[in-house]
């Protein structure tokens, strides 16, 4: 679900990137709060960071005694996402095993959609791994899929994870499987 939430933040500016007057240009507190964002990525309360939306406030900058840096507090609208158990979404398979595929959604890169919650798919090992159904739906790499979140699971540090959520899929229940793109694949000439 999208949302936007009130964020306050602590952004600290090195001693080199202050001006010859010894002030920080608003610019590199802004620069600075986006690099922060961009390697915090997530949180378990708010979700995924997707953009800064408002800056509110940019508070006085207390310098650090030691190193000369400077801290500024900031207050700032984001745009985040964060899954929910029970929502319907639209995700990209990316790897399609024997026991279900993994998909893509956003910034979302772990969920699994296990062959047990793809009712009426059965997996055939072709050339490329791909699960058909009886009306020959095909679900394979690179195939957008409806789906219904399972679960959801905040992940802290686990293996090359990082500050990341993991979902479980389901394709039990109404309108669910393989989206079909509208247009033709035919050339238009």
């Amino acid at each position: 679900m999208f949302g936007e939430v009130e964020v306050c933040s602590t952004v600290r500016i090195i001693a080199e990137n202050l001006d010859r007057n010894g002030l920080v240009p608003q610019r590199s507190i802004v620069t600075h709060l986006l690099k922060d964002l961009l390697s915090m990525k997530a949180s378990k309360d708010h979700g995924y960071f997707l953009a800064v939306t408002n800056l509110k406030s940019i508070g006085e900058g207390e310098v650090v005694n030691k190193s000369g840096d400077v801290l500024f507090h900031v207050e700032f609208k984001c745009r985040t996402f964060m899954p929910m158990k029970g929502e319907i979404l639209q995700g990209v398979v990316h790897r399609t095993f024997r026991h279900g595929v993994l998909l893509r959604c956003g910034p979302v890169k772990y969920i699994f959609l296990s062959a047990r919650k793809m009712p009426n798919y059965q997996y055939t090992s072709e050339e490329n791994p791909v699960f058909l159904n009886d009306e020959l739906a095909r679900i394979e790499n690179n195939v957008l899929v409806r789906f219904s979140v399972l679960d959801v699971r905040w992940i802290e540090k686990m293996w090359d994870m990082r500050r990341d959520f993991m979902m479980l899929a389901s394709l039990v229940g109404d309108s669910l499987g393989p989206i079909s793109l509208c247009g033709s694949d035919e050339l238009d000439l």
